[in-house]
């Protein structure tokens, strides 16, 4: 399977890539550079955003799942940039419970390209599985904060 690492500001990363879509991005250093044309896109991309831009929304993800985490992905998707939603906002919007909704935003395969990180919970930031876990959630969301003043 075509794999490339990256370093960035949360740690090392690898993404993945079947019939040129990125299926997963994993912390960590891969053992095995196979770059592909959308890896090496996917790459720049996270590159720009960790230098404070947007995440392109026509980068081809297919992340391995069930319908309905496919439909909570599809929500975590549309929330801006700097912007948060609640585990009941994302079941409200895929159907299920705020549970559920945390359920499937934990099986995330491709952190950071669908944006897991900005679903909290109603007492808090809820949990990050990512990285160094909150501190990587947090430093996530504060970049997406600083990028968007900036651009004010």
């Amino acid at each position: 399977m075509p794999s490339l690492s990256m370093h960035s500001p949360v740690g090392d990363l690898t993404l993945f890539a079947e019939d040129e879509k990125i299926v997963a991005l994993e912390w960590g250093w891969g053992s095995v550079q196979e770059p592909s044309p959308v890896l090496v896109r996917a790459k720049a991309a996270l590159e720009a955003y960790f230098d404070g831009e947007g995440l392109p929304d026509n980068l081809p993800l297919n992340p391995a799942g069930s319908a309905y985490r496919q439909k909570v992905w599809a929500a975590l998707r549309r929330i801006p940039a700097g912007e948060t939603r609640s585990y009941g906002d994302i079941a409200a919007a895929a159907g299920g419970s705020a549970r559920s909704a945390g359920g499937a935003n934990a099986a995330n395969p491709i952190p950071i390209l669908i944006p897991c990180h900005r679903v909290v919970g109603t007492s808090g930031l809820g949990g990050y599985s990512g990285g160094e876990g909150l501190v990587t959630k947090r430093a996530l969301l504060e970049l997406e904060k600083l990028a968007g003043a900036k651009s004010r």
